[in-house]
């Protein structure tokens, strides 16, 4: 357990480094689109009086370093700035928006481990036509863009054969459940309103299957490579020799020490997902991160940009410290 302990407050030591690098980079960016972002803030044609207030209020007379210094203690301390665009803190507007992209992701993920390992064990056990059809289905949803995937799937599953909903969260004849969590999926379940929550699942599916597209290869390429080495263990090949039944084996024993490496990508996959689902969320109309980019860059929104370049650094790095502190738990020789 201590070894545990000091490899995670290593780990953690080890992302400090990477998230100043990311503030550093969006600090400069910012300055060099705009120099004096106050006028993006509150408007170019603002008043001056205004203007210098909150120069003065953000130190933006002083020494660029000095500067840094003061936009990594405001992020520190939750200050990130005003959204020109409604006047609300930046933090409070990702807070309304970030619940419905984690839900997204949350769903992709599961949903694209629980394709993707099984595909990934069957292709290990049944080599031949099999393992290569399910290897070129795999490429080819990772060839797949997201967006041209999330068109065609509107375009048949809700256009042609009117099967599931192409745009939204809900159906606007169904009111929303409590807000508890954000996550209109969960937040229905806990207050038992039925009729949100089977609307919610059922507008989830098209945008769901369109980021499981993306990444459920990774888990079956990781779960077929670790498959195929478990299976040549000796302890494998002595269970075998007892006499014990092939799927036993194959279920009982290889899969589950096989399963180390998916389980630990599975916090990678978050990271990965923040990525693609800026388009996603654009294309179904889902209220969340990606919609809000989407918004902040074309309105020229440099304060919700830059908590928007923020948020996702963050979320990417605190889902690779867990990935390690997954594989640390299931195995213990990387604390070593």
């Amino acid at each position: 357990m201590p070894n545990l302990f000091i490899f995670v407050l290593k780990r953690i030591a080890a992302s400090i480094p990477v998230l100043l690098l990311v503030t550093l980079i969006s600090f400069i960016v910012s300055h060099a689109i705009v120099p004096n972002p106050v006028k993006a803030w509150v408007g170019f044609r603002s008043n001056p009086q205004i203007i210098e207030e909150y120069t003065l209020r953000y130190h933006l007379n002083d020494p660029l370093w000095e500067q840094y210094f003061y936009y990594v203690y405001d992020l520190a301390t939750g200050n990130w700035g005003i959204s020109p665009t409604t006047g609300r803190p930046v933090l409070q507007e990702i807070a309304t928006y970030f619940p419905a992209t984690l839900q997204l992701v949350i769903s992709s993920v599961i949903l694209s481990f629980v394709v993707g390992v099984p595909l990934g064990a069957i292709a290990a056990i049944k080599k031949g036509k099999t393992d290569y059809s399910i290897r070129m289905f795999y490429l080819i949803g990772i060839s797949s863009p997201p967006f041209l995937v999330a068109l065609i799937l509107q375009l048949i599953l809700s256009y042609y054969f009117n099967l599931l909903p192409s745009i939204g969260e809900i159906s606007p004849t169904i009111s929303p459940p409590k807000t508890i969590t954000g996550m209109i999926v969960l937040d229905s379940l806990l207050t038992r309103d039925w009729p949100a929550f089977w609307s919610s699942i059922h507008h989830l599916i098209l945008p769901t299957i369109s980021l499981t597209i993306l990444i459920f290869g990774l888990f079956g390429r990781l779960m077929r490579s670790s498959m195929l080495e478990v299976l040549g263990k000796d302890y494998i090949r002595a269970a075998r020799a007892k006499g014990l039944s092939k799927a036993y084996v194959n279920i009982r024993h290889a899969m589950r020490t096989a399963l180390i490496p998916p389980v630990t990508v599975l916090a990678v996959a978050v990271g990965q997902l923040l990525g693609g689902v800026v388009v996603i969320e654009y294309v179904f109309g889902i209220p969340g991160m990606g919609t809000y980019t989407v918004e902040a860059i074309t309105t020229s929104n440099f304060p919700d940009i830059i908590g928007v370049t923020t948020i996702f650094a963050l979320g990417v790095i605190l889902s690779n410290l867990v990935a390690d502190i997954l594989y640390a738990i299931l195995d213990p020789r990387i604390r070593i």
